[in-house]
């Protein structure tokens, strides 16, 4: 394949990727170790925390990250799939990577491709990008978030990681990873590596039994991670700061630390992110805690459980892209006590039956509109299925896209709240919409 080479630093990069989505996904570890191999091996310098899982692995690598800078130490982090652009994917010290560096870098790797050899798939380019990119910075240590799966992801070049982390385990990408929570716990199972520490969140029995047979065969150190408990202001160990008194409180593992991010399932992300620096901790690391306090407390996470404006009216925004996340961004919306107004667009691919389950109540509105450039589901469908699901819906409406269809849901503002959601590509654009009218 012939592959033009970007030299202009304003060209975008999505236009010096473009060509290699056509490989789409593609497991498997032989292209990217060749592509590393040209580039002199650069993740062998870069210590990593690697974490996996089928929800929650984003914001543990958002706590893990914001607390190891706090602590000052110049940390990489690597994220996907991005919202609005691809430099939200590589970080440093909390800062993304500068487009100039990008397709710098990007070109490098590029350049690297063997013509004879099987062409990388554009994740295992950016992937290899964020490996040149920490090398190159001198990182002390990187936070990586598997891409899929975990034992065939193109993360998974490190032999001697200082912890492997696994989130949850939940029926998704059965597509590739399989169609049984054994089996994706199997392949999740794939980042753990002998001798090394296994830090586990909760699972159901059957990862928990693949999970835990993998550890014993590696002979992994392993911690299972409980979900934090709240604790009321009297309880709290100093020190503090006023951005950390303002939130709610909890602790895990003899620490207690602020929460910045929203919704009950940051309980066991935060908690796992906590046993995660205990472990650091353990091997010499020094990370106070204060660090921890202001770590947590800085933490931000795009377009999960977060609220934002739409047109001078307050909106929730979440993917919500799978069962689970469903369940979690249900939970958090119950406490609003009041109607939901659904602004939903969802992937041809996804559990729809399952999310709306999680999802609709009695009395609630649902606008369902389509996910932009991607494999949206048939709207008229999936009005038929919500409909199946909860009969007592008080309405749903069909829209063109998605302006037509927030601008509807957030006129019911007196009697509803408003909630984007179902798909991380639909929040995407959303993102990208916003940004533009700001402008």
């Amino acid at each position: 394949m012939a592959i033009a080479k970007v030299t202009d630093s304003t060209t975008a990069i999505d236009t010096l990727l473009a060509p290699f989505h056509q490989f789409g996904v593609n497991l498997g570890l032989s292209r990217i170790q060749t592509l590393l191999a040209a580039l002199g091996w650069p993740h062998q310098s870069v210590p990593i925390i690697h974490v996996a899982g089928t929800n929650g692995k984003g914001s543990v690598c958002a706590y893990l990250s914001s607390i190891l800078t706090a602590a000052g130490y110049k940390v990489g982090r690597y994220t996907s799939p991005h919202l609005v652009d691809w430099n939200e994917r590589i970080w440093i010290d909390n800062e993304p990577i500068s487009t100039e560096r990008a397709l710098t870098i990007l070109n490098t790797v590029i350049a690297a491709i063997d013509p004879n050899s099987p062409t990388p798939t554009q994740f295992e380019i950016v992937t290899a990008a964020m490996w040149l990119y920490f090398a190159q910075s001198q990182v002390d240590i990187a936070v990586i978030e598997v891409g899929l799966g975990g034992r065939l992801d193109a993360t998974n070049v490190c032999d001697d990681p200082i912890a492997s982390v696994i989130t949850s385990i939940s029926l998704e990408h059965w597509q590739q990873l399989g169609d049984t929570l054994a089996k994706i716990a199997g392949e999740k199972a794939g980042i753990l590596k002998p001798d090394r520490p296994a830090i586990i969140g909760t699972l159901p029995p059957e990862a928990t039994e693949v999970v835990a047979a993998r550890i014993s065969t590696l002979n992994c150190p392993a911690i299972w991670v409980e979900p934090a408990v709240e604790v009321p202001l009297v309880d709290r160990t100093p020190p503090t700061s006023s951005t950390a008194d303002s939130l709610p409180w909890v602790e895990s593992g003899g620490i207690c630390y602020p929460l910045a991010l929203l919704g009950r399932m940051q309980l066991i992300n935060s908690a796992i992110a906590i046993a995660t620096i205990k472990v650091l901790r353990q091997a010499g690391w020094q990370i106070s805690d204060a660090a921890i306090v202001s770590g947590m407390a800085n933490t931000q996470w795009l377009g999960r459980i977060q609220w934002t404006t739409w047109q001078g009216a307050q909106l929730l925004i979440d993917g919500a892209h799978n069962t689970a996340a469903a369940i979690a961004l249900r939970e958090y919306v119950d406490t609003l006590d009041t109607p939901i107004s659904w602004t939903m667009g969802m992937l041809s691919t996804k559990a729809h039956r399952e999310i709306f389950q999680a999802l609709l109540r009695p009395g609630d509105r649902l606008y369902l509109v389509p996910v932009p450039d991607h494999s949206s589901a048939d709207l008229d469908l999936l009005a038929d299925l919500a409909r199946s699901v909860c009969p007592e819906i008080g309405s749903i409406e069909i829209y063109p896209d998605l302006v037509a269809g927030l601008t509807a849901a957030i006129a019911t503002t007196d009697t509803h709240r408003s909630v984007l959601c179902g798909s991380l590509y639909l929040l995407g654009y959303f993102l990208k919409l916003s940004r533009s009218i700001e402008k």
